[in-house]
């Protein structure tokens, strides 16, 4: 007998659908997008190791290199929201174009200083100014495109998977830059690495998505950089957003990646005082771990992407760090940093997700371009709460406190979010 009860069929036309592992890899363009923004990230690692190694030889200049970390992440909080304007609004293929071929010049430019032996220290700075435009210029287009290949059901999946193709670039960037140069010759290898940012510059004249085939037409206002606060005024109402605009900040302000910068003494406290492999693999398992919980996860389905399970992976990451800086043991301090690795990933990739779910679609671009400064440019401030107060206390308690500052943060923001609200029952809808 058929059931005549309209809140039967209600709750049977209701159920949700098991959610697909490796759903975004279904579609076959963002097969493609996976590969090549693998390769555009570890061109961009390999350059990293070349022209890093180089500038220690020919100028060993401790204020140099604090410029190169400073002009890669101080442009994410300057123009995040202002490209991410430029995302709304333009062909976002066209505008990760240019930023690749940025990365192209920039390499192809080393090349040219470092064969001829005509590198100044103005050069540097300029070309790592440029790099570092480059990046943010490609990040909110980026997500922009990936939410435009895949739509809004699979994009948790996309999300995941990009995070995971970035996490392999960064994996395997030292490697193959390390290859190049004993190959190659460093010079030679940095032409090499600039011919390695084309097949995703070739990919993109291809592919037919815009950023805009889904969403209609793009926004026709003219970016201004006043738009960061225009769009925090529009979003003040939505929690979920601003939980995790805040939880992004407050990650990459307290700890972000700066402990890497300072792994050399983590190292030899640990009894690995030479550039060994000891000391390489501390190096990659942060990344290594990434690159595993970003494919467990996936496959498994095990973390829903809300607010709530993003605030825990970061409560504990905020644990394991803690935890990695006060270790004596080398297994232990390497298998901490694999598995904060995967709850980074897990709780910046579920972060991201929310973001871009309940981003209306008129404010997308600006809206992932706050996210991204939030995200990445607040670290160039986390070189100063992990490294100079570690001048101060010492690295172990300069991690161990700002990780449990983080972890203080971390739990107001997981009371703040528990009051829930509409925007909290419309993502929970949509997942």
């Amino acid at each position: 007998m058929v059931s005549t009860n309209p809140a039967s069929h209600s709750q049977n036309t209701a159920r949700p659908e098991k959610k697909v592992a490796f759903a975004a890899l279904q579609h076959r363009d963002f097969r493609w997008f996976f590969v090549a923004t693998m390769l555009a990230m570890m061109a961009d690692n390999i350059e990293h190791v070349i022209s890093y190694w180089l500038l220690f030889q020919k100028f060993q200049s401790p204020v140099l290199a604090g410029f190169a970390v400073i002009s890669h992440w101080l442009p994410f909080l300057v123009l995040s929201v202002y490209f991410g304007a430029l995302a709304d609004r333009h062909d976002c293929r066209k505008l990760i174009q240019i930023a690749q071929v940025m990365y192209m010049v920039v390499s192809a430019a080393w090349a040219i200083l470092f064969y001829t032996g005509t590198i100044e220290v103005w050069h540097a700075c300029v070309l790592l100014v440029i790099h570092g435009i480059a990046g943010v210029f490609w990040t909110p287009a980026e997500i922009v495109l990936i939410h435009d290949i895949v739509g809004s059901d699979d994009l948790p999946s996309a999300v995941r998977l990009n995070a995971t193709s970035r996490q392999l670039g960064i994996l395997f960037g030292p490697a193959v830059g390390g290859g190049l140069m004993l190959w190659l010759g460093a010079p030679a290898g940095l032409w090499v690495n600039a011919l390695i940012y084309l097949p995703f510059t070739i990919w993109l004249a291809a592919v037919p998505y815009t950023g805009h085939t889904r969403a209609g037409v793009p926004a026709r206002r003219i970016p201004r950089w006043g738009d960061a606060l225009d769009v925090l005024r529009e979003v003040a109402q939505n929690r979920p957003i601003v939980t995790m605009i805040l939880l992004g900040g407050a990650a990459s302000l307290f700890v972000g990646n700066a402990f890497q910068a300072q792994m050399p003494g983590f190292a030899h406290d640990l009894g690995t005082e030479k550039a060994d492999i000891a000391y390489s693999a501390l190096l990659a398992a942060n990344a290594a771990g990434s690159v595993a919980g970003g494919f467990l996860l996936e496959g498994k389905g095990w973390l829903p992407p809300t607010v709530k399970s993003a605030i825990l992976c970061a409560i504990l990451w905020c644990v394991i760090m803690t935890g990695f800086a006060f270790s004596t043991s080398y297994v232990w301090s390497l298998t901490l940093l694999f598995f904060g690795g995967a709850l980074n990933l897990a709780f910046y990739s579920i972060a991201q997700t929310i973001v871009q779910l309940l981003a209306p679609v008129e404010l997308r671009g600006r809206l992932i371009g706050l996210f991204s400064m939030s995200v990445f440019g607040l670290r160039a401030f986390s070189g100063v709460t992990v490294g100079v107060l570690g001048g101060l206390i010492g690295i172990h308690w300069s991690l161990a406190v700002s990780s449990m500052v983080l972890l203080a943060v971390s739990v107001a923001l997981f009371a703040f979010a528990a009051q829930g609200g509409p925007n909290e029952e419309r993502l929970d809808r949509s997942l």
